[in-house]
């Protein structure tokens, strides 16, 4: 049961406006999601410049299933109907999506992007320098790690607004599969 409003759009404050607009126009329609997040101009908009900025990393594909992975984490079922379908429109098979959500990928170097992302939400950013190596050895550039963390971050932070607020979901719902928290790396950072 939602925790507060989605906002209707004569509620939607002024500075939110635009980027809800933009949201709208491309989904064809405004998820809860964004219209109970409108309520905050400043954290609403900090979060749609970072969305928009990391839609341009990586490929579809790959950045549909770092959500996956991560919202199963995080235990956010509002984001993992949301992304489910995403990863559908993506052109994702079932199967991919389902794999996703354990953490891989069939694709070899799409396996090491989701298992590092893994690695990196179970140990909050705390992985070994083999975990390292292996996702560089995979052929990501140190750039292309620091957009998975940036996706990590992203994906949690709208996980968490989901958690604490549950809007009404839009999409067809996605049963959680339970804690899939993954056992920290050997020789792991603390």
């Amino acid at each position: 049961m939602p925790r507060t409003i989605a906002l209707k759009p004569e509620q939607v404050p002024a500075d939110s406006k635009p980027a809800l607009d933009v949201f709208s126009k491309n989904l064809g329609f405004t998820p809860n999601m964004l219209a109970t997040f409108a309520q905050s101009p400043i954290a609403f908009n900090a979060w749609a410049t970072f969305r928009s900025s990391l839609n341009k990393v990586l490929d579809m594909k790959t950045r549909e299933a770092i959500s996956l992975i991560v919202s199963e984490v995080n235990g956010c079922s509002y984001c993992l109907a949301v992304h489910t379908y995403a990863a559908s429109m993506a052109k994702l098979p079932a199967d991919e999506i389902t794999l996703a959500r354990k953490g891989h990928s069939s694709d070899p170097k799409r396996d090491a992007g989701v298992q590092f992302a893994h690695k990196v939400i179970n140990t909050r950013g705390h992985i070994s320098d083999a975990d390292l190596k292996t996702i560089r050895d995979a052929g990501y550039t140190d750039a292309n790690v620091m957009e998975i963390l940036a996706l990590v971050a992203m994906f949690s932070l709208t996980n968490f607004f989901n958690n604490v607020f549950d809007p009404e979901k839009d999409y067809p719902a996605v049963p959680l599969t339970g804690s899939i928290r993954m056992q920290p790396s050997s020789g792991e950072r603390k």
